[in-house]
């Protein structure tokens, strides 16, 4: 069974050809896919965008909003439609609307008479007509769903407004009358519209952008095809496919390299500004420029699997879920319909009873009918969240739902794993120490095989310390892993030992005769590896592991912030307590393995903290799922980013403080809307419905309560607009 959607409001689903209840516009088969990241699209038959006319956009914006399907459209072609067709309705009905206010008030304010070939009254209706049919529409049709589907939401509100209003003017101009409504109606449609199309322009805004990474995967591929070079559509790579890349050219998928060495510009995904050297064995990223060689790699993800179909995904579900806040107001403005629609027809009872004239009485029931519309309050906090996630996209944030956003602001602790989150995950060895009879050289390569299956960062550095010597490294047999002490393995017929000073306590094995030679790496804040053989230690290896430029930096404007920093590692106690100290994190958790991480973030959440877990590994998955708040590292592993509520693509420590930055004043943002929204409607319909007209004389017409409630929604959605300055936040540590 088809799914309907709508391409601007997409948490929108029915099973049904309707309108959407919130924009009005029309539902749409749930059957497009992202443009350019390989997917085949079976509905691109029609003239694209960019060669229509205007008359052809506004005709076919028109057909939509009366239930004519265009299938030939993408998803993004549809919003774009749509964005146009509000906006050219909008421009239709303001031009009409000026010389409607100019004849029905121009005498009233200005004392203008201007001339008419026809009565005004008559004159009036002829202009308000276009206007309530062809700007008007979308609402009528929405409004009709809506009760059909006995949902009460804003279009009713809208269509009830402009009905009242537009219909009893038409009988008044019959009767022959010289009052009219036909201001009121058609100040109503152009405001809403306004609205309506800055609501889809904040929205549509971080869709171009996404687009805009989308244009950078290229069309075609070159594919190896039994030894043949073949250039082919992106959409027809598969999973295992071999592709050629030359200097200049752009990956089309993700991958991995085969052969060849190179250097690929990933700064789109990562934010890292220099290019990265790549070798036999390294991930290619789809939409990366390859720089200098030429290499061979085999795909690995395709489509929806890559790393930008994965972002893209996670901005679109973000700006389509729903902040707590409002889920509140979605519940408030259906009954805030009710009330409105029974405060108009209580206005009118009451003004009319009293001994009004039924002009007097219903003048302040269509005011407070049209000054009640909910408008502000749905747009309150869905445009906020629209602009927030788009704006930590643009800055390699990625949050995956509304209310993570919102959470984000209530943190109150952050805990850091160290390797690669807090340090460079890269580490270097900078001493060797041995006991009598042992050389650096043996101890090298004692530690090298036994490591050489190792995936540790550790493991690593030794091995780029014995290809620097140019050791040679024997086989290691019944290799084991240790989980976050170590490892142990058979080389050359001597059992090796090879880890912390807790796995030589927890093993029997003396470590005292290297004692001085531990403490003084430790001292200096470094890594050790210590190694023993047949039960004997015989030498320990000291790797230091780069901090992260900004780290610090973070780590002190968090602490300004009263967020209280922690800083969790497996590594010895001395060790982090030492790069704690540089850092300036107060509390430190050491020597923890891997599976009892989850454990000290479940101690602070116990101490009443909001805590945040920021790591980048396998290890820390259930450390991510436990805190309140997840954060991956972007450069970690599959698992981490995807137990993470929050990404951060550029693997800067840094971007944990601009998140937070982030949702702060996104969250002001979604408070002053919700307030103003509600309020607002709570004390205007008072006013509108002629409250302080007996004591003070004041009464608000139709059209001005139109005029004050569309300001209103301008007011929500330029204050969301607004949230861009924060950019500079996003910018400075």
């Amino acid at each position: 069974m088809t799914t309907y959607t709508c391409p601007m409001h997409p948490e929108i689903k029915a099973k049904k050809v309707g309108a959407c209840p919130k924009c009005g516009m029309k539902l749409v088969p749930m059957a497009m896919k992202h443009a350019g990241m390989g997917h085949d699209d079976p509905m691109h038959s029609m003239k694209p965008l960019s060669e229509m006319s205007f008359w052809e956009k506004f005709t076919m914006g028109m057909s939509m909003t009366m239930g004519m399907d265009h299938t030939g459209k993408t998803g993004r072609e549809m919003a774009q439609l749509m964005e146009e067709d509000i906006r050219n309705k909008f421009f239709f009905s303001l031009l009409l609307t000026i010389p409607i206010l100019t004849y029905s008030m121009g005498e009233m304010l200005l004392g203008w008479n201007l001339p008419s070939p026809i009565p005004k009254p008559w004159l009036l209706f002829l202009l308000t007509t276009p206007v309530f049919f062809i700007g008007g529409w979308l609402f009528l049709y929405s409004s009709y769903y809506e009760l059909k589907t006995r949902r009460l939401g804003m279009s009713v509100l809208i269509a009830v407004g402009i009905t009242a209003a537009y219909f009893f003017s038409f009988l008044l101009t019959l009767l022959g009358s010289h009052e009219s409504f036909y201001e009121a109606a058609a100040m109503l449609i152009t405001f809403v519209l306004f609205g309506h199309w800055m609501e889809m322009k904040s929205r549509r805004g971080t869709t171009d952008a996404l687009q805009a990474l989308f244009n950078l995967v290229p069309p075609q591929a070159r594919l190896l095809r039994q030894g043949k070079e073949m250039v082919v559509s992106t959409s027809e790579v598969r999973v295992g496919d071999m592709l050629v890349l030359k200097p200049g050219d752009k990956v089309p998928v993700d991958g991995e390299i085969t052969e060849g060495e190179t250097a690929i510009d990933e700064s789109l995904v990562t934010g890292e500004s220099l290019p990265v050297a790549k070798k036999a064995g390294d991930m290619v990223i789809g939409g990366s420029i390859n720089q200098s060689g030429s290499v061979r790699f085999r795909a690995t993800k395709v489509g929806e699997d890559t790393a930008l179909a994965q972002i893209a995904k996670l901005v679109e579900t973000a700006q389509n879920s729903k902040a707590p806040g409002q889920k509140i107001a979605d519940r408030f403005a259906k009954y805030l319909v009710i009330v409105a629609v029974g405060s108009g027809l209580l206005t009118f009872v009451v003004w009319y009873l009293t001994g009004a004239t039924l002009l007097f009485a219903l003048t302040f029931a269509i005011s407070a009918v049209v000054i009640a519309c909910p408008d502000a309050l749905g747009l309150a906090t869905p445009t906020a969240v629209a602009v927030g996630t788009g704006l930590g996209a643009k800055h390699n944030i990625l949050i995956k739902d509304a209310p993570t956003l919102e959470q984000v602001s209530k943190i109150q602790a952050v805990v850091f794993d160290k390797t690669g989150t807090l340090t460079e995950g890269k580490p270097k060895v900078t001493g060797v120490a041995t006991v009598s009879g042992f050389s650096e050289s043996e101890v090298l390569q004692l530690i090298g095989a036994a490591e050489a299956k190792s995936s540790h960062p550790l493991s690593n550095a030794i091995l780029e310390a014995v290809k620097k010597e140019k050791l040679a490294l024997n086989k290691a047999e019944e290799f084991k892993n240790l989980s976050g002490l170590g490892v142990k393995a058979i080389v050359s017929g001597k059992h090796v030992l090879v880890g912390t000073v807790r796995l030589m306590k927890e093993s029997g094995i003396d470590s005292s005769p290297l004692e001085k030679d531990i403490q003084k790496f430790l001292e200096r804040g470094e890594t050790i590896m210590i190694l023993a053989v047949n039960k004997k230690v015989v030498g320990v290896v000291g790797a230091a592991d780069p901090i992260k430029v900004n780290a610090k930096k973070a780590i002190h404007r968090l602490n300004e912030l009263g967020i209280e920093t922690a800083m969790i590692t497996g590594d010895n106690n001395a060790t982090a307590e030492a790069v704690a100290k540089r850092l300036g994190i107060k509390r430190v958790f050491s020597e923890v393995l891997p599976e009892d991480k989850a454990n000290y973030v479940k101690k602070l959440q116990k101490e009443g903290q909001f805590v945040a877990m920021v790591g980048d590994g396998v290890n820390d998955a259930p450390a991510l799922a436990q805190a309140d708040i997840g954060i991956a590292i972007g450069a970690g592993t599959d698992v981490a980013i995807e137990t993470a509520k929050v990404v951060l693509m550029k693997s800067d420590p840094a971007d944990v403080l601009r998140a937070i930055r982030l949702s702060k004043a996104t969250v002001l943002k979604m408070k002053q809307n919700l307030f103003w929204a509600s309020i607002y409607n709570v004390l205007a319909i008072p006013v509108a419905a002629g409250v302080l007209y007996p004591a003070f004389h004041i009464a608000l017409r139709p059209e001005i309560s139109a005029l004050l409630m569309s300001i209103s929604s301008i007011i929500v959605a330029t204050n969301a607009v607004l949230l861009k300055r924060t950019e500079k936040d996003l910018i400075t540590v």
